[in-house]
């Protein structure tokens, strides 16, 4: 935007833009030919877990350095 127009945005500014004149994300029509499912799912089972660990459900803390969390 900014070398065609000279405009510069954000991309959540982008994004509104785009949604006003109609425009959506593009979303290929067809999956590739080399896709290996039994690959993808032993992935899924393998490595995915490692990847994303579980969250702490809740834990004392504070997000401010300036005033962090009482105990």
């Amino acid at each position: 935007m900014r070398r065609r127009f000279g405009v510069e945005y954000t991309l959540a500014g982008m994004d509104l833009l785009l949604h006003r004149i109609g425009w959506s994300v593009q979303v290929p029509s067809r999956k590739a030919t080399e896709r290996d499912e039994e690959k993808i799912a032993a992935w899924k089972d393998e490595q995915w877990p490692v990847i994303k660990r579980p969250r702490r459900t809740w834990a004392p803390g504070s997000a401010s350095r300036t005033r962090p969390a009482r105990a």
